[in-house]
Protein backbone atom coordinates (compact mmCIF):
# COMPACT_ATOMS: atom_id res chain seq x y z
CA UNK A 1 0.00 0.00 0.00
CA UNK A 2 1.70 3.40 -0.90
CA UNK A 3 2.23 5.57 1.99
CA UNK A 4 0.51 8.99 1.38
CA UNK A 5 2.76 11.78 1.00
CA UNK A 6 2.92 14.72 4.02
CA UNK A 7 1.42 17.91 2.78
CA UNK A 8 3.69 20.65 3.80
CA UNK A 9 1.57 23.63 5.48
CA UNK A 10 2.24 27.14 3.45
CA UNK A 11 4.42 28.82 5.85
CA UNK A 12 3.13 32.10 6.70
CA UNK A 13 4.98 35.27 5.56
CA UNK A 14 5.83 37.89 8.12
CA UNK A 15 4.35 41.37 7.63
CA UNK A 16 6.35 43.32 6.05
CA UNK A 17 7.05 46.12 9.15
CA UNK A 18 6.65 49.87 8.52
CA UNK A 19 9.52 51.70 9.32
CA UNK A 20 9.20 53.77 12.03
CA UNK A 21 8.90 57.54 11.73
CA UNK A 22 11.34 59.65 13.44
CA UNK A 23 9.32 61.90 16.06
CA UNK A 24 9.54 65.10 14.62
CA UNK A 25 11.01 67.96 16.76
CA UNK A 26 9.09 71.25 17.29
CA UNK A 27 11.83 73.90 17.49
CA UNK A 28 11.11 76.92 19.77
CA UNK A 29 13.30 79.88 20.70
CA UNK A 30 14.67 79.35 24.41
CA UNK A 31 12.11 81.73 26.48
CA UNK A 32 14.42 84.79 27.85
CA UNK A 33 15.22 84.31 31.69
CA UNK A 34 14.25 87.64 33.55
CA UNK A 35 17.29 89.81 34.99
CA UNK A 36 17.74 90.70 39.00
CA UNK A 37 16.51 94.45 38.46
CA UNK A 38 14.27 95.54 41.21
CA UNK A 39 11.58 97.96 39.51
CA UNK A 40 9.73 100.55 41.37
CA UNK A 41 6.02 101.28 39.90
CA UNK A 42 3.18 103.61 41.08
CA UNK A 43 -0.15 101.76 39.73
CA UNK A 44 -2.85 104.62 39.53
CA UNK A 45 -6.64 103.45 38.38
CA UNK A 46 -7.86 106.18 35.98
CA UNK A 47 -11.26 108.50 35.99
CA UNK A 48 -11.84 107.56 39.72
CA UNK A 49 -11.60 110.38 42.14
CA UNK A 50 -10.40 110.12 45.18
CA UNK A 51 -7.81 108.48 43.51
CA UNK A 52 -6.85 104.63 44.03
CA UNK A 53 -3.43 103.81 43.45
CA UNK A 54 -0.31 100.99 44.50
CA UNK A 55 3.08 101.56 44.74
CA UNK A 56 5.23 98.80 44.45
CA UNK A 57 8.77 97.00 44.10
CA UNK A 58 9.01 93.85 41.80
CA UNK A 59 11.82 92.16 40.30
CA UNK A 60 12.17 91.76 36.21
CA UNK A 61 9.41 89.71 35.08
CA UNK A 62 7.19 89.24 31.92
CA UNK A 63 4.29 91.42 31.70
CA UNK A 64 2.21 88.17 32.30
CA UNK A 65 3.37 88.51 35.76
CA UNK A 66 3.25 91.94 36.18
CA UNK A 67 -0.78 91.32 35.45
CA UNK A 68 -1.07 89.22 38.85
CA UNK A 69 1.03 91.87 40.72
CA UNK A 70 -1.00 94.97 39.87
CA UNK A 71 -4.39 91.96 40.47
CA UNK A 72 -2.64 91.27 44.01
CA UNK A 73 -1.71 94.96 45.08
CA UNK A 74 -5.40 96.58 43.80
CA UNK A 75 -7.54 93.72 45.54
CA UNK A 76 -8.46 92.84 41.86
CA UNK A 77 -9.81 88.84 41.67
CA UNK A 78 -8.49 87.78 37.59
CA UNK A 79 -12.00 87.20 37.04
CA UNK A 80 -11.77 89.05 33.35
CA UNK A 81 -9.26 89.38 30.38
CA UNK A 82 -6.75 92.04 30.13
CA UNK A 83 -4.36 93.87 28.35
CA UNK A 84 -1.67 96.11 28.27
CA UNK A 85 -0.84 98.86 25.80
CA UNK A 86 3.06 100.20 26.07
CA UNK A 87 3.48 103.46 23.35
CA UNK A 88 1.44 102.01 19.78
CA UNK A 89 2.15 98.19 20.84
CA UNK A 90 -1.06 95.87 22.62
CA UNK A 91 -0.05 93.00 24.56
CA UNK A 92 -2.24 90.16 26.17
CA UNK A 93 -2.42 86.44 26.55
CA UNK A 94 -2.77 85.95 22.79
CA UNK A 95 -4.93 82.87 23.21
CA UNK A 96 -7.32 84.74 25.36
CA UNK A 97 -8.10 87.70 23.27
CA UNK A 98 -7.27 87.41 19.83
CA UNK A 99 -10.18 89.17 18.58
CA UNK A 100 -10.84 90.46 15.10
CA UNK A 101 -12.61 93.71 17.22
CA UNK A 102 -9.71 94.69 19.07
CA UNK A 103 -6.04 95.06 17.48
CA UNK A 104 -3.50 92.54 17.27
CA UNK A 105 -1.32 92.22 20.24
CA UNK A 106 2.18 90.77 21.20
CA UNK A 107 2.40 87.78 23.87
CA UNK A 108 3.17 89.24 27.41
CA UNK A 109 3.91 85.59 28.49
CA UNK A 110 6.89 85.96 26.70
CA UNK A 111 8.14 89.84 27.08
CA UNK A 112 9.90 90.92 29.85
CA UNK A 113 9.74 94.29 31.33
CA UNK A 114 13.41 95.03 30.69
CA UNK A 115 12.27 94.47 26.97
CA UNK A 116 10.30 97.22 27.35
CA UNK A 117 11.10 99.80 29.75
CA UNK A 118 13.80 102.49 29.54
CA UNK A 119 17.66 101.10 29.56
CA UNK A 120 18.67 105.04 31.17
CA UNK A 121 15.74 103.94 33.97
CA UNK A 122 14.04 107.12 33.22
CA UNK A 123 10.12 107.36 34.20
CA UNK A 124 8.05 106.09 31.59
CA UNK A 125 4.70 105.28 31.55
CA UNK A 126 2.26 102.57 29.95
CA UNK A 127 -1.53 101.27 30.45
CA UNK A 128 -2.85 98.80 31.86
CA UNK A 129 -6.80 97.38 31.02
CA UNK A 130 -8.97 95.11 33.45
CA UNK A 131 -12.53 93.70 32.34
CA UNK A 132 -13.28 94.66 28.76
CA UNK A 133 -16.81 94.76 30.05
CA UNK A 134 -16.04 97.58 33.09
CA UNK A 135 -13.24 98.53 30.95
CA UNK A 136 -10.66 99.20 34.28
CA UNK A 137 -8.07 101.54 32.99
CA UNK A 138 -4.92 101.88 35.11
CA UNK A 139 -1.85 104.11 34.59
CA UNK A 140 0.97 102.27 35.21
CA UNK A 141 4.27 104.88 36.04
CA UNK A 142 7.68 103.24 35.82
CA UNK A 143 9.33 105.01 38.47
CA UNK A 144 12.86 103.71 38.17
CA UNK A 145 15.32 100.93 39.26
CA UNK A 146 15.84 100.32 42.77
CA UNK A 147 18.84 98.68 44.49
CA UNK A 148 18.23 95.18 45.84
CA UNK A 149 17.76 94.99 49.72
CA UNK A 150 18.44 91.60 51.11
CA UNK A 151 15.90 92.23 53.96
CA UNK A 152 13.37 92.73 51.84
CA UNK A 153 11.26 89.99 50.04
CA UNK A 154 9.79 90.97 47.11
CA UNK A 155 7.37 91.60 45.38
CA UNK A 156 6.45 94.39 47.89
CA UNK A 157 3.41 96.93 48.33
CA UNK A 158 5.25 99.78 49.71
CA UNK A 159 1.46 102.60 49.89
CA UNK A 160 -1.21 103.37 48.51
CA UNK A 161 -4.61 104.49 49.02
CA UNK A 162 -8.53 103.15 49.04
CA UNK A 163 -9.75 99.95 47.83
CA UNK A 164 -10.05 98.87 44.31
CA UNK A 165 -14.20 98.56 42.97
CA UNK A 166 -16.21 95.38 43.33
CA UNK A 167 -15.97 93.44 40.46
CA UNK A 168 -18.67 94.26 38.02
CA UNK A 169 -20.12 96.81 39.59
CA UNK A 170 -20.91 98.59 36.20
CA UNK A 171 -17.16 100.21 35.53
CA UNK A 172 -17.22 104.30 36.72
CA UNK A 173 -20.80 104.96 36.48
CA UNK A 174 -21.74 101.80 38.61
CA UNK A 175 -18.97 102.42 40.73
CA UNK A 176 -20.12 106.19 41.42
CA UNK A 177 -23.84 105.15 41.70
CA UNK A 178 -22.75 102.59 44.39
CA UNK A 179 -21.05 104.50 46.33
CA UNK A 180 -23.34 107.39 46.66
CA UNK A 181 -26.12 104.32 47.26
CA UNK A 182 -24.20 103.08 50.12
CA UNK A 183 -23.18 106.50 51.87
CA UNK A 184 -27.29 106.84 52.08
CA UNK A 185 -29.66 104.20 54.17
CA UNK A 186 -32.41 105.92 52.94
CA UNK A 187 -31.79 105.21 49.79
CA UNK A 188 -34.49 102.57 47.89
CA UNK A 189 -31.64 100.68 46.83
CA UNK A 190 -30.03 100.93 49.71
CA UNK A 191 -30.27 97.38 51.14
CA UNK A 192 -29.91 95.63 48.41
CA UNK A 193 -26.69 97.06 47.12
CA UNK A 194 -25.28 96.78 50.91
CA UNK A 195 -26.19 92.77 51.02
CA UNK A 196 -24.43 92.68 47.15
CA UNK A 197 -20.97 94.72 47.87
CA UNK A 198 -21.00 92.52 51.85
CA UNK A 199 -18.39 94.43 53.78
CA UNK A 200 -16.98 96.15 51.07
CA UNK A 201 -15.05 99.61 52.10
CA UNK A 202 -14.19 101.96 49.68
CA UNK A 203 -11.35 103.79 51.98
CA UNK A 204 -9.65 100.28 53.09
CA UNK A 205 -6.35 99.76 52.61
CA UNK A 206 -3.51 97.60 53.32
CA UNK A 207 -0.34 97.66 52.27
CA UNK A 208 1.00 94.49 54.54
CA UNK A 209 -2.31 92.36 53.54
CA UNK A 210 -1.51 93.92 49.54
CA UNK A 211 1.91 92.56 49.84
CA UNK A 212 0.33 89.49 50.86
CA UNK A 213 -1.90 89.08 48.02
CA UNK A 214 0.74 89.42 45.23
CA UNK A 215 3.13 86.72 47.04
CA UNK A 216 -0.03 84.57 46.63
CA UNK A 217 0.07 85.14 42.80
CA UNK A 218 3.19 85.38 42.39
Amino acid sequence: MAKKRAVKKPTAKKPTEKPKRKSATTWAPAKPKPTQTIYQFRVTLLEIKPKIWRRFQIKDCFLGDLHWHIQGAFGWTNSHLHDFDVGPVRYGIISQIDDPYYPECKDSLTTLLSDILPKDGKRFVFKYRYDFGDNWEHEVLFEGVVKPNRKIKYPICLEGERACPPEDCGGEMGYEHLLEVLADPKHEEYLDLRQWAGDFDPERFDAKAATWQMREYN
